[in-house]
C-alpha cells in the first residue's frame, strides 16, 4: 500500500491572465518481494522510488475560445534499489543508494473552449527532464570498486489531451489520453552496468515501454450540492508479457466513482474510488529471456479525497 499527496493554489490576477503554483508527486515506486529463504528468485528485492515537483503556471485568455498555458517545473528524485535472490546470479545482493537531485523542466499548451456547452479541449507537453542522481553501489555490504559516482535519469516527456463538453442539461462527458516517453527511463549505475555486460554498457535495472493511458467518464449534477461521477481508464500493455520484476504488471484497466458535495459557494468535498485489473505478466531478469515469475489475477483498490477552497 503507498499514499500520494497534490496540492495547488490558482490565483487570478486580471479577466484574461491566471497564474498556478502545484505540488505532486509525479512518479514512484515501492517493491518489495519478501524477504524468504536464499533459495527463492527474488526474496529480499526491494525497490523506493520518490519524486516532488513544483510546477508554476500561467495561463493567457486571448478571448472567450482560445488561450495558451505554461510554465516550469522543479522537480526532485531520489531511489534506493536492493537486488537479492538466485536469478540475479553474481548480482545476487547488488545495491544501490541513489540521492536527491533536483532539476527543472517546462510545460507548454493550448486550450479551445465553447462556453456555452461547456466543450473545453486542451493539449498540453511535458518537457522530459535529465536527473545526474550522487550514487553508491555495493555487493553483499561491500562497495563498489568505482566509488562513488553519478547516474544520468530521466524522466520522460508527456502529452496531454484533455477534453469535455456538455451533452445534456447537467451532464458532462470528460475524457483524455495521455502518451508518455518512459523507454528513455533507463537507470545505468557503473557496477550494475559492469556487472551485467561490460562489453555492451547501457543495461538498466529498470526495463520500461512507452505507455498510452486513455480515460473517458461521465458527470452529472443532481442538485445544488451534490454531483458525481463515473470514468473507465484504459494503460496500454507492452509489445510482450516479459516484465523487470521491479515493475510486475502490463497494462491495466480501471473504473472509477466519485462524489462531490458544495458545502457552500467557497468550499466543496470530493471522495472517488477506483478498481483496478493490473495486467498479467511475466517478470524476467537479463537475457535470454524467459519468465521466471507469473503475476496474474492481480487488482488494486484506490480511495481519494479532496477539498477545495475559494479564497
Amino acid at each position: 500500500s503507498f499514499s500520494t499527496y497534490a496540492f495547488g493554489l490558482k490565483l487570478q490576477p486580471t479577466d484574461n491572465l491566471s497564474l498556478a503554483f502545484i505540488v505532486d508527486e509525479p512518479y514512484g515506486a515501492d517493491i518489495s518481494y519478501a524477504p524468504l529463504p536464499a533459495s527463492t528468485n527474488f526474496g529480499g528485492t526491494t525497490a523506493d522510488a520518490d519524486s516532488t515537483a513544483f510546477t508554476f503556471l500561467g495561463r493567457y485568455k486571448f478571448n472567450d475560445n482560445w488561450s495558451v498555458h505554461g510554465g516550469l517545473r522543479y522537480q526532485e528524485i531520489e531511489a534506493n534499489v536492493n537486488l537479492n535472490g538466485n536469478v540475479f546470479g553474481g548480482l545476487n545482493g547488488y545495491s544501490a543508494n541513489f540521492d536527491s537531485d533536483r532539476e527543472l523542466g517546462y510545460v507548454v499548451g493550448a486550450a479551445y473552449e465553447i462556453p456555452e456547452i461547456a466543450l473545453r479541449i486542451a493539449l498540453t507537453y511535458n518537457s522530459e527532464i535529465d536527473h545526474d542522481l550522487p550514487t553508491q553501489e555495493s555487493i553483499g555490504g561491500v562497495d563498489s570498486p568505482f566509488g562513488p559516482g553519478t547516474t544520468r535519469v530521466t524522466t520522460p516527456e508527456s502529452i496531454h489531451l484533455d477534453f469535455q463538453t456538455g451533452i445534456a442539461a447537467n451532464t458532462l462527458l470528460f475524457g483524455s489520453v495521455r502518451y508518455a516517453k518512459y523507454d528513455d527511463t533507463t537507470v545505468s549505475p557503473t557496477l550494475f552496468d559492469a556487472a551485467v555486460n561490460p562489453a555492451n554498457p547501457g543495461d538498466s535495472i529498470t526495463s520500461l515501454e512507452d505507455s498510452v493511458d486513455i480515460e473517458i467518464g461521465v458527470g452529472r449534477r443532481f442538485s445544488d450540492k451534490w454531483s458525481g461521477s463515473i470514468a473507465f481508464g484504459y494503460e496500454s500493455e507492452g509489445d510482450d508479457d516479459l516484465v523487470s520484476p521491479l515493475r510486475p504488471t502490463n497494462g491495466s484497466m480501471y473504473v472509477a466513482l466519485g462524489a462531490r458535495y458544495d458545502i457552500n459557494d467557497r468550499v466543496s468535498l470530493t471522495g472517488g474510488v477506483r478498481y483496478t485489473d493490473l495486467g498479467d505478466a511475466f517478470a524476467e531478469v537479463g537475457t535470454p529471456d524467459t519468465p521466471i515469475a507469473n503475476f496474474s489475477g492481480n487488482s488494486a483498490l484506490s480511495v481519494g479525497f479532496r477539498l477545495d477552497i475559494k479564497l
